[in-house]
């Protein structure tokens, strides 16, 4: 049994059980970078699975001894390179993240520092088990209070530029190699094209799909602005907020919204912030809708989808209050077996998926 699931997997060690349970249940998976072993067994088992490993394009860390490290640019490196590579505030100091400590922001306008990062990740890249990399804090804004201006960047906007020249370039390295690059492109609904050109070289992540958290889920209008992410190009991993409980109404609204605009395409997952030691699933996930029967259709921000094998409604509506009711196609089954309703009330923020018959 194979699904559409989304194995975000960076956190504590990995256990065999948990590859048994990814190889069965996932599409595509994101490790550690040093977790060779776990990749190459997860292609053994599943060689259609796309692994992907760890790198940050914007920090190195402090701590991490070694040999092979989540960074691009190891924190020795750096500081043999002289320790121009590291992003300094206007009196000269590093700049360590809000929260996250160990966590050095990289100069990414430094020419040096992108090239060594493309350089490294390639050669690491080359003929191991993993399929590509996935490019953590492909940043917007000011996530780690570096509050700038800081040498040599006035704004964000300066960081960003740093940023694109950096992803393209890993990017046709990494493709040259026969390597993917799926980045974590934060916020790219606020500047049209961003999502599509970042994607290009194998896929995007967007790691806060349709919220910032469980209990802080867009508006409609925000929402659907991130709507075509979920068609590519390239593999599209889309990852939901929720409390870290499975049974969380955000696993099913963020699934029901992949399938009715991504038709099935790329890779879901609904986790809790950080939480990325586990295997998040709901019986909901293996399920394979099959071909689209049409466009999605749309009213008043409100969404369904009909498949060969099954349906999918949303209600991106935010105001408790609009509530909407939906005819539902026959023949249908929940996750339990039990057959679907003719019709059903659906309230703001969330939504419904169910099969055709017994997929299961």
């Amino acid at each position: 049994m194979t699904g559409v699931g989304a194995w975000i997997r960076y956190g504590d060690p990995i256990t065999p059980e948990q590859i048994s349970f990814a190889a069965e249940h996932y599409r595509a998976a994101i490790l550690q970078p040093w977790e060779l072993d776990a990749a190459t067994e997860l292609k053994r088992l599943r060689p259609d699975m796309t692994v992907l490993c760890y790198k940050c394009l914007s920090s190195t860390r402090d701590y991490e001894p070694g040999p092979v490290y989540s960074s691009g640019v190891a924190h020795s490196e750096a500081e043999d390179e002289g320790g121009s590579w590291f992003a300094t505030r206007l009196d000269g100091s590093r700049i360590q993240w809000n929260g996250y400590g160990g966590h050095w922001q990289m100069n990414v306008r430094d020419p040096g520092y992108r090239a060594r990062w493309v350089q490294n990740v390639t050669e690491e890249l080359d003929g191991s088990p993993f399929d590509g990399v996935m490019a953590d804090n492909d940043v917007f804004d000011d996530y780690y209070q570096l509050n700038l201006p800081i040498q040599g960047a006035a704004s964000m906007a300066d960081l960003r530029d740093g940023l694109d020249l950096l992803v393209h370039a890993a990017g046709t390295a990494l493709n040259g190699v026969g390597k993917l690059l799926v980045p974590n492109i934060a916020e790219s609904r606020r500047l049209p094209g961003r999502w599509a050109s970042h994607a290009a070289y194998g896929g995007g992540f967007e790691e806060v799909w349709l919220g910032y958290g469980p209990e802080n889920l867009f508006d409609p209008h925000t929402a659907e602005a991130q709507l075509g992410q979920a068609e590519g190009p390239g593999l599209s991993i889309l990852r939901v907020p929720t409390d870290g409980d499975d049974n969380h109404p955000n696993f099913t609204y963020g699934l029901a919204a992949f399938w009715i605009f991504g038709a099935g395409r790329g890779s879901f997952s609904a986790t809790a912030h950080d939480d990325y030691s586990r295997t998040q699933h709901i019986p909901e996930l293996d399920w394979a809708l099959g071909a689209p029967q049409g466009e999605p259709k749309g009213w008043q921000h409100v969404w369904s989808r009909e498949f060969s094998d099954g349906w999918a409604a949303v209600n991106f509506n935010k105001d408790g209050r609009r509530r909407r009711r939906i005819s539902v196609p026959p023949g249908l089954a929940d996750s339990a077996g039990n057959p679907a309703p003719s019709s059903l009330v659906l309230p703001a923020q969330r939504g419904v998926i169910y099969q055709r018959g017994q997929k299961n």
